[in-house]
């Protein structure tokens, strides 16, 4: 196990020290660079991306004789234009689309644009045009640079989620799931950003402001809003996830489990005691077992029932009090991690709660940290073992009994806690009538089943997750597809009349609310059911519903009779590699994963699932900041192709550190990328001559001569581990390394005219292109071509290393005494575990170093390391 450790680590330590010796030097050539170069990278990019278009490289069809891979990178938001920051997620995901081509893998990779949104919406108000304009012109500005650095996209395939065709079928989706239940209207309080006049999701508010509009306070108002019902998969959203286990980040799939927060526990009845006609308060909680410490009944500002109770406060003052906190309550937040670090504020509405356990009155408190839409409104505070109930009760004076007590310690004494005591473990139950000394397990199960007897309780699970609000107070999205009839009530429009498509002659001031509204020709309609006047919905649907499905239609883009036909799905699905960031975690993933499970439902797929594989990638940082047009710190994408070339960025994206860590922008780097791909193109120029008319290799191994075995040795040995980077690691920055060291080998070979023959040279200069392919396509095309090959390197697989060749005939071992090197030795490669000390010992330099002390441990990492351990 240690040498394995060991061997680990130095491998580790071995890939970084070659990562950074080849940065160093390209960053060296770099501002060495010197003009008079034939490495023309802009002809070259602009000649290879014409022929792939002719031959229609990347266009595929669904094969059954090949083994198929979907590879997919998050379609973007076509704002602006495009940066680094945003090139290195297509970029890693070329690379794999590429490698898995030349594996005979027949490979889907599409894309497309998540075109609807507020911004674009916003920005077309600021620029007096109209969003599709706006949308379209980004989109024409985005495809163009994508082109630019050659990602190998199907663009037959290209949607738009603004298109009527695409959005068509979202219109559909939502109709499917009112006639199943899974859409519904309600009446919700809502994150309201005055500016933005919308709907925000608690994620996009930032410390009480917009997250767009950071100076903008959000208020909270209760308004209509349309919800899909995931929460009728909440159990199954948890449950699948261990279907992803190993194919999904660990980091992300403990961020769904959390966001999904399943909690089992109890529900349980309080009824009040001095309000006539009140009903039974009900709590949710999971420590059941601690209801004997409850100390009041805590309600939301929102709850139902605070009307009732505080009717009956006759003193005019403490009532406009009363009025007055309600209404700020009523305004706070909805978020509730706004409300954990918030101060704890609340009233004592003079009404109490019966303990059904104990019979116990508990007064009846209204608090700021309890909200309607989590849970029923309601809590039991139990300061002793809640932290939160603990600070508020401590604030109110609010009597705090401990319950549970822990084991082996002085009894908890209420007076004197400075913290409630939240760790249940080997804890035994006190204060607590006939459950005093049961664990807290046992309890738990106890009071359950006693209080589902006794018909005031009953054991339950519930959510974290809430139902998704898709309405949106926008004009740029996807219109609802119901009216309002005044006989008929709501009204679905039948599918022969879909899509409703968004009017062209609205009125955008980004104030009022909807501009839908104010626009008369789009809202009187007919009712379908029957023919009496209608109003439209007038409001659009969530952005995240067309990232939801998104992926499906790339199977089938123009289908005009469904959102998909299955047959192509069933072949392409599921994604077999996903790539995007870190901040769609959450909820892109979460409803997509929603959505799919509706699908399966609908009949229209049978997987669970979309994605098999995910990655997220890191962030390209400049000045220690992710890269961000809002913060001035951005470095143009189609600038440095115009600058260095596509290759030259493509190959600096990969290089600079493995792709699932942030890396810093560096101008030097980038140059050093650039000098690097120039020596590769002139050291194939120089002996192309000699060897474009020869067939590469050699028949038989044994009539290497020495100069030509240790050049096919290094060359295999890198092709080899290349191979390993790319399939089992994606360390593609190790990659380069690996090649910017093979490269330096050939080079320092030279002159290869000088016994090495143009058959062994031209296959390690072939072996060193295809070894770049899929990293810096175009010049790799070049090579090819240079090299004596008529037809692309889309008709080439990935070559095969030679595990003889690879095979090193001497290797350098580091010798090291108590961890500390002391030695090198240059000995056989695969030399016996005994040989390898017996030298090491006998070495001079090692030798003054063991002399008088004794060998307690021999550690030997073959070809690699020794390591004797003296006293």
């Amino acid at each position: 196990m240690a040498a394995e450790n060991i061997r680990g680590g130095e491998q580790g330590r071995q890939d970084q020290a070659r990562i950074d010796a080849a940065r160093q030097d390209a960053e060296r050539a770099g501002r060495a660079f010197q003009e008079g170069s034939k490495y023309d990278p802009w002809a070259i990019e602009a000649k290879w991306q014409k022929r792939w278009e002719e031959a229609k490289v990347f266009e595929t069809e669904a094969d059954p004789s090949k083994p198929k891979y979907y590879v997919l990178e998050m379609l973007p938001y076509p704002s602006g234009t495009l940066h680094m920051g945003h090139m290195r997620n297509y970029t890693i995901g070329d690379v794999v689309a590429r490698v898995k081509r030349m594996r005979g893998f027949n490979v889907l990779h599409p894309m497309g644009w998540d075109a609807f949104g507020l911004p674009a919406e916003n920005a077309a108000i600021k620029n007096n045009t109209h969003p599709r304009t706006w949308t379209n012109n980004n989109i024409a500005e985005f495809q163009r640079v994508l082109r630019r650095f050659g990602f190998s996209y199907d663009w037959r395939r290209e949607i738009s989620t603004c298109e009527p065709e695409y959005y068509r079928w979202n219109q559909w989706f939502f109709l499917r799931m009112l006639e199943r239940g899974l859409a519904y209207r309600k009446k919700s309080r809502v994150n309201w950003c005055p500016k933005c006049c919308t709907v925000l999701a608690n994620e996009q508010v930032v410390n009480g402001n917009c997250w767009r509009h950071e100076d903008t306070l959000v208020e909270v108002r209760e308004i209509e809003q349309w919800f899909l019902k995931t929460t009728a998969y909440a159990e199954q959203l948890i449950d699948d996830l261990k279907t992803l286990e190993g194919g999904w980040p660990e980091r992300v799939i403990t961020m769904q489990r959390n966001w999904i927060g399943k909690s089992v526990g109890a529900r349980v009845k309080f009824g009040v005691a001095d309000v006539a006609g009140a009903q039974p308060i009900e709590i949710f909680t999971t420590r059941i077992d601690t209801i004997y410490g409850a100390s009041a009944i805590i309600l939301a500002a929102g709850h139902p029932l605070v009307a009732k109770l505080i009717a009956g406060v006759t003193d005019k003052k403490l009532r406009a009090d009363i009025d007055q906190t309600l209404a700020k309550m009523r305004a706070s937040s909805v978020k509730a991690e706004d409300l954990e670090t918030a101060e704890k504020v609340g009233f004592f509405t003079g009404a109490h709660a019966t303990n059904p356990f104990n019979g116990e009155k508990l007064p009846i408190w209204v608090g700021n940290f309890v909200l309607m839409e989590y849970g029923t409104g309601a809590i039991m505070a139990v300061p002793a073992h809640d932290e939160r109930d603990f600070e508020f009760c401590k604030k109110y004076d609010l009597p705090i009994r401990p319950v549970v007590q822990p084991d082996g310690v002085a009894p908890l004494d209420g007076a004197t806690m400075k913290a409630p005591f939240v760790d249940h473990g080997g804890a035994k139950l006190a204060n607590s009538g006939p459950y005093n000394g049961l664990g807290v397990d046992d309890a738990i199960v106890a009071m359950a089943a006693h209080a589902t007897e006794k018909g005031f309780g009953q054991r339950e699970t519930t959510y974290r997750l809430k139902d998704w609000g898709v309405s949106r107070q926008r004009y740029w999205g996807t219109p609802i597809p119901v009216v309002y009839c005044e006989k008929d009530g709501i009204v679905a429009v039948p599918d022969d009349q879909l899509p409703v498509v968004l009017p062209k002659d609205v009125a955008l001031t980004g104030e009022g609310g909807s501009p839908l509204a104010a626009t008369p020709s789009f809202v009187n309609t007919t009712c379908p059911k029957c023919g009496g006047p209608a109003r439209r919905e007038t409001d659009t649907m969530d952005t995240f519903v067309d990232s939801s499905w998104y992926f499906y239609r790339y199977c089938d883009p123009h289908n005009d009779k469904a959102p998909f036909d299955s047959k192509k799905v069933a072949y392409w699905f599921q994604i077999d590699q996903y790539i995007g960031g870190i901040t769609h975690a959450i909820l892109h993933l979460l409803y997509s994963r929603f959505w799919c499970k509706v699908m399966r439902d609908l009949g229209l797929i049978t997987h669970s699932e979309p994605a098999a594989r995910l990655f997220t990638q890191g962030m390209v940082l400049k000045g220690g900041t992710a890269m961000s047009k809002s913060k001035g710190n951005i470095v143009g994408a189609i600038d440095m192709a115009q600058k260095y070339g596509a290759d030259t960025g493509r190959l600096y994206m990969l290089f600079a550190n493995q792709p699932e860590r942030d890396l810093e922008w560096s101008e030097d780097s980038i140059e050093g990328s650039w000098r690097f791909l120039n020596k590769v193109y002139r050291m194939v120029e120089r002996h192309v001559a000699d060897v474009r008319g020869v067939k590469a290799g050699v028949a038989a191994a044994a009539g290497l001569s020495t100069k030509e075995r240790k050049l096919l040795q290094v060359t295999h040995d890198t092709l080899r581990r290349v191979t390993q980077d790319f399939d089992a690691r994606w360390h593609f920055n190790s990659a380069i390394a690996l090649i910017m060291t093979l490269y330096n080998e050939v080079d320092g070979a030279e002159p290869l005219t000088d016994g090495v023959r143009p058959e062994v040279r031209k296959e390690v200069l072939e072996l060193l292109t295809l070894m770049l392919a899929p990293m810096t396509p175009h010049l790799a095309e070049e090579l090819w071509e240079m090299l004596g090959h008529s037809g692309g390197l889309w008709t080439v697989g990935w070559p095969s290393f030679n595990e003889a060749l690879a095979k090193e005939d001497e290797v350098e071992i580091v010798v090291q005494v108590n961890g500390r090197v002391r030695g090198k030795l240059v000995v056989q490669a695969g030399m016996s575990e005994a040989g390898v000390i017996a030298k090491a010992l006998a070495d001079p330099a090692v030798a003054g170093h063991v002399a008088n002390k004794h060998v307690v441990k021999q550690i030997v990492v073959p070809n690699k390391l020794v390591n004797l351990v003296v006293k």
